[in-house]
């Protein structure tokens, strides 16, 4: 018997990999072998599923972003780096029309994502950095939210831009690109991590 939560892992795999829209109901039904029926049992619609989907997508990113945050409380540059390298290893599996579909049909799902992103960027890593420049590992000039604005909001529009960076380049360049070398260039001198080498 396919339970709810099985119901919902095939189709969080599913949709992050060929977008929310394009895959039907009648598909994530043959896919588990149970009829269109039984996903009405435990989702309204395919709007609720999509919801309920993104939910749990970010449920577990947190969960792995307060577990980052609790086992490096002594180094909040190096936290922010892990915390980003978690989130790249979950974006690898998405087809960029998963979220862009989010925006053009699945309102909902989007502001609950853009919402999480908000949280991710302001509120999280802008912490971690206020943090960081207390404890004088960031040039005093820096203006945190700027950089945030520049380099931590909205990393996935800049790794889904038309070609998919997740297919052109391994995880750990574009960790690099995207988020180590901004880093760097924020940081004092005495401040180092293994991902700087």
């Amino acid at each position: 018997m396919i339970t709810k939560k099985d119901l919902l892992e095939c189709a969080k795999s599913n949709f992050t990999k060929f977008g929310s829209k394009r895959i039907t109901l009648d598909e994530l039904a043959k896919t588990l072998g149970i009829s269109k029926k039984t996903i009405y049992v435990h989702f309204k619609n395919k709007e609720t599923l999509v919801n309920k989907s993104v939910a749990s997508l970010i449920n577990d990113y947190k969960l792995d972003i307060n577990d980052i945050v609790k086992n490096n409380s002594n180094d909040d540059i190096l936290t922010i780096i892990l915390i980003y390298k978690r989130g790249f290893e979950y974006l690898r599996y998405f087809k960029p029309s998963f979220i862009f579909g989010l925006k053009k049909y699945y309102p909902k799902a989007y502001t609950t994502f853009n919402d999480f992103r908000k949280e991710l960027a302001f509120s999280t890593v802008l912490n971690l950095l206020k943090n960081a420049k207390e404890k004088g590992l960031i040039l005093p000039n820096v203006n945190l939210k700027l950089v945030i604005e520049l380099y931590f909001y909205k990393v996935e529009s800049i790794a889904f831009t038309e070609d998919n960076l997740f297919t052109l380049y391994d995880t750990d360049i574009i960790l690099k690109h995207l988020i180590v070398y901004n880093l760097k260039g924020i940081t004092t001198k005495n401040y180092a991590n293994p991902y700087y080498n």
